[in-house]
């Protein structure tokens, strides 16, 4: 039979990053608060589809919930294509991320991916997962800001995982956390300044 009828490792690999963009790309935020009744999260805060900025609605139930469903995006994506390969799943992984940043349904305005950055973590490395965990927790607890809290963690993570003789995924969330500081210019900016928002604070 022809070789092109079976798929390829690059086939595989493609179809791994779309499936997961797809993942990536449903907007939790927007549909939670928009079914709770509290409108378009998108036109309080900063803007943003994620958990910090659902939190600033006021209901913690529906933050939490976000933060949960887009953090399972990115280890859904990574599990389910963990069935073909490893390279498939850092694949589904990293679609998932961008999917989230650049939703195709919110003409590719989305969120800045740190649950599911969080999420795809979780999928590759449960201790991976662990250390970012622990790091968002102490920053944020001493620091009452969400974004330092991701940032330093998005540092500690990769060098984590080189440590823990995974180069692949290593290598993959520091591509992630380049991106993750990227689309956090502003909020670094408002860090310097001293104007950046704190952890519950509302608008």
């Amino acid at each position: 039979m022809p070789d092109e009828i079976f798929p390829t490792a690059m086939h595989v690999l493609v179809a791994a990053v779309v499936f997961g963009y797809l993942l990536g790309s449903i907007p939790f935020g927007l549909l939670l608060t928009r079914a709770a009744g509290l409108g378009d999260v998108r036109k309080i805060g900063s803007g943003n589809i994620g958990a910090t900025n659902v939190l600033r609605t006021g209901n913690k139930k529906l933050a939490a919930a976000t933060l949960l469903l887009d953090a399972l995006k990115g280890t859904v994506a990574v599990i389910v294509a963990s069935r073909w390969s490893q390279d498939a799943a850092i694949a589904a992984g990293f679609g998932a991320f961008i999917g989230h940043l650049y939703p195709i349904w919110l003409g590719f305005k989305g969120g800045k991916g740190v649950a599911t950055y969080l999420g795809v973590l979780l999928g590759l490395s449960y201790l991976g997962a662990l250390a970012f965990a622990v790091t968002w927790l102490l920053v944020a607890f001493v620091s009452r800001y969400s974004s330092l809290a991701a940032l330093v963690a998005a540092v500690v993570v990769p060098i984590a995982l080189y440590m823990m003789d995974m180069p692949s995924a290593a290598g993959l969330l520091a591509l992630m956390s380049l991106i993750v500081f990227i689309r956090h210019r502003a909020n670094i900016s408002r860090l310097l300044s001293g104007t950046e928002s704190r952890i519950g604070s509302k608008g």
